[in-house]
């Protein structure tokens, strides 16, 4: 059984910043991808950043320049720094963990539960 839990959300104002973390714990498995998603009130989930196991790294468009993802390979543990924040960053961000297992050609990931980002005046 592996798990996978989000923290460091919280509110904001605009310009603020905050740091995420995903930690993966349980069952012994080998994780490649860690990805970071979130879901604004009323859309649909929208990939934000993944970091893969040699530390490189690819940002959306909407965070790039902004946001900064990394990760501890022994600790199995993403971090994603979220700088220069602005309301449209509001929303619940999810850490998805890939196995390099593929279900129906799509990428089988463990998912945490997410964690609330708030950015408003």
């Amino acid at each position: 059984q592996v798990q996978v839990a989000e923290s460091g959300g919280g509110s904001v104002q605009p310009g603020g910043s905050l740091r995420l973390s995903c930690e993966v714990s349980g069952s012994v498995v080998e994780i490649k991808d860690m990805g970071w998603y979130r879901v604004a009130p009323g859309k649909q989930r929208e990939w934000v950043a993944t970091v893969g196991t040699d530390g490189g790294t690819k940002y959306s468009a909407s965070v790039q320049g902004r946001f900064i993802t990394s990760r501890h390979n022994a600790e199995a543990t993403a971090y994603l720094q979220l700088n220069s924040l602005t309301p449209e960053d509001t929303g619940v961000y999810f850490c998805g963990a890939e196995t390099g297992v593929f279900v129906s050609g799509v990428p089988f990931r463990f998912w945490g539960s997410g964690t609330q980002v708030t950015v408003s005046s």
